[in-house]
């Protein structure tokens, strides 16, 4: 057999990156759902592969969708960059480790209400991959114990977040339970004012629809005073 031979039957046999990623996952018995981050079952390089991989995928989408983009010149380098757009932007939050953040001791013993937002958040619905764009406002009630955070770093955490196919109700609860792990305040809230674009670009075409929800913890489920502080100081910032 010829050499160009036997590197054409190895790559024959050798699975592909996504199949590889796919099989350490499985044997780690853990779940890959549109929203979960496997940043630690990619190793070095694989990243670059899977965006072939993908390219090559969305290339037999387009022909399927009957575009021609050997002539088309709109569309001729179409398919790679959808595949950079999902892995390296659109859904980086699936293939990256979550941002360093810096953590401070609470010196001064903080318990007061605080509150970072609005957020600007980008995500995708996991129904349509249709775009979901909001805002996103975080109250905290720290304690002697809490670790303090700078303000940019709740911003990189969210976007960490929102940057995976997502439906709004579990991507609030995802920012929730990431920052209660890494401030371990007495109380959480957060609220999500978004635009559905399954909404607006499809389906029942309503451009005036949005969709607002909320998370709470600790504090915020106890004192319903508190919690109205923070609501109320939501709707003075909008």
């Amino acid at each position: 057999m010829s050499k160009a031979s036997k590197m054409a039957a190895a790559a024959a046999i050798t699975p592909a990156v996504s199949e590889r990623i796919r099989r350490r996952i499985q044997r780690a018995g853990r779940r890959f759902h549109a929203n979960d981050n496997i940043a630690e079952f990619i190793e070095s390089g694989e990243l670059d592969q899977l965006v072939d991989e993908v390219a090559d995928r969305m290339q037999g989408v387009l022909e399927s969708l009957v575009i021609d983009t050997r002539s088309d010149h709109n569309t001729q380098d179409t398919a790679r960059r959808v595949a950079k757009m999902y892995v390296r932007e659109v859904f980086r939050g699936r293939y990256v480790a979550p941002p360093a953040v810096t953590e401070f001791p609470n010196a001064e013993r903080l318990n007061e209400l605080m509150i970072v937002g609005p957020v600007k958040v980008r995500s995708a619905c996991s129904h349509h991959f249709c775009p979901i764009i909001g805002k996103l406002w975080i109250g905290l009630i720290p304690n002697e114990h809490s670790n303090l955070i700078g303000l940019s770093k709740y911003v990189r955490l969210a976007d960490w977040i929102m940057s995976r196919p997502q439906i709004q109700e579990e991507a609030i609860t995802q920012v929730a339970e990431l920052l209660m792990h890494k401030v371990n305040p007495d109380g959480l809230a957060v609220v999500m004012d978004a635009d559905h674009y399954c909404m607006q670009w499809r389906g029942v075409k309503d451009d005036d629809a949005q969709m607002i929800n909320s998370v709470m913890r600790g504090s915020f489920l106890k004192d319903p005073t508190l919690r109205r502080e923070f609501l109320s100081l939501n709707r003075h910032k909008q």
